[in-house]
This record gives C-alpha cells, sequence and structure tokens, in this order.
C-alpha cells in the first residue's frame, strides 16, 4: 500500500520548498496538484522551479472550486481523496502539492483526513507559511516578547471584533473582501500600521506600506499585516 505526503510548497518562490519537500517530490511516483480555475497552477510552478525532474513524472490535477458551497466542496474533497486513493492502492506514493503550509487553510487537508478515515496512511509534510515569507519580505517581524499573534481569514464573518484583538494581526485571503478591510481598519478607533504584500514571491509581486496604498482590485495572493503603533 501507498502513502500519501501532504507537501507544503511555501507561498511562491521555488527556494523556499523544504528540501523533505524536495526529497518526497523525486521520490513518489504520482505528483499531484489542485485545479482551482487560475490561468497558472501556482503549486505546479513552485514545485518544478525546484524539482525540474518532477516535470516528467506522473502529473494528477484533482478539482478544487474556489467556492463557499459546501455541497460543491464536500464532493470535490470526496473526488480527490477517491483519486489519491487509487494510487495508494496499487502500492504508488503520492505526493500532494498544496501552497503554503498544509495545516493552515489549504486544500489539501481535507483530502488528508478522508484518507486517515479510510485507514490509509497520510503525512503532512510542513512548508513556509505566506504570511511568514510575507514578514521576510517587509524585513520585520511580526511579533516581539509577548505580544499576540492572530491569524485571520479577511473574507469572513467576524473581522470587524478580531481587529480589536491584542497584538498582531495577519489578514489572509483578502482579495474580493480589500475594500471591506480598507474601510474596518480606516475607523478604528488606534490607528494601526498596515502593510501588504500581493503574490509574495510570484511574478507581479507588489508591496504596499500604507493602508491608503493599497488598491482594492488586489488579487487573492495578498496578505496584510496590521501592528499596534
Amino acid at each position: 500500500m501507498g502513502k500519501l505526503y501532504g507537501i507544503g510548497v511555501g507561498p511562491g518562490d521555488s527556494e523556499l520548498l523544504t528540501l523533505k519537500g524536495a526529497r518526497l517530490i523525486r521520490e513518489c511516483d504520482v505528483i499531484v496538484v489542485p485545479r482551482s480555475g487560475q490561468k497558472v497552477n501556482v503549486a505546479y510552478t513552485i514545485g518544478v522551479g525546484a524539482v525540474p525532474e518532477m516535470k516528467d513524472k506522473n502529473i494528477v490535477e484533482v478539482d478544487m472550486p474556489m467556492t463557499r458551497d459546501k455541497s460543491k466542496l464536500k464532493e470535490a474533497h470526496k473526488n480527490a481523496a477517491d483519486t489519491v486513493e487509487g494510487f495508494l492502492r496499487e502500492g504508488k506514493d503520492v505526493a500532494f502539492l498544496t501552497l503554503g503550509d498544509p495545516a493552515v487553510y489549504s486544500t489539501y487537508i481535507y483530502v488528508h483526513d478522508i484518507i486517515l478515515e479510510r485507514g490509509l496512511e497520510a503525512e503532512i509534510v510542513p512548508g513556509v507559511t505566506s504570511f511568514c515569507a510575507v514578514a521576510a519580505r517587509l524585513n520585520e517581524g511580526l511579533t516581539e516578547a509577548s505580544e499576540g499573534l492572530h491569524i485571520l481569514p479577511a473574507s469572513y464573518e467576524g473581522l470587524e471584533e478580531a481587529l480589536k484583538l491584542k497584538g498582531t494581526k495577519v489578514l489572509m485571503k483578502s482579495g474580493k473582501a480589500m475594500g471591506n478591510v480598507k474601510k474596518l481598519i480606516s475607523e478604528m478607533t488606534d490607528k494601526e500600521s498596515v502593510r501588504m504584500v500581493e503574490r509574495c514571491g510570484m511574478p507581479g509581486e507588489r508591496i504596499f506600506n500604507s493602508l491608503e496604498e493599497i488598491d482594492e482590485d488586489a488579487s487573492y495572493f495578498s496578505v496584510l499585516v496590521v501592528k499596534e503603533r
């Protein structure tokens, strides 16, 4: 029986893929990458940038639609798990590539859980998170001493209350919610320091050093760092 590896390929820069992730990509029989409708498959691009010989392997795309429709997501996760299970039962090891880290808002983790529920083997291989890469790109730390760190999905409910938390707030999945995000932050009593990196480590990367600069039409791959002054 084969084994599934959920490999975090990092946020965009192929050089941030871990040595373990690269080794497993070389060793696995099948490489699975999520297909979300984007013109360029980012996970594949990062993987092949770090491991050029990956392009000669059996590359399998599985549908992971960008939707909040729970029934569609559940079906997509089941279908992806069915595909992976087929290879595992053939005795093949499978590397499932996912952006950032598999444990943080990843498409992979749903497939991981299903595979484990079916009594098969699966392992998480950590990757560099987008917010750590963003902090490095901004050349500053996220927290110091006893400061808290809050990782928030900007496009979901409850953001207004979450922004009141003490410490540094990292807003992920900001894309379509950018207008609302800017509005909420601008209305805060305590003026925060706000910086953002769009497409960190990818072609088209942009850095914004203030709330006013931030483009409301920025892409899905945008991460804001909101810090107390």
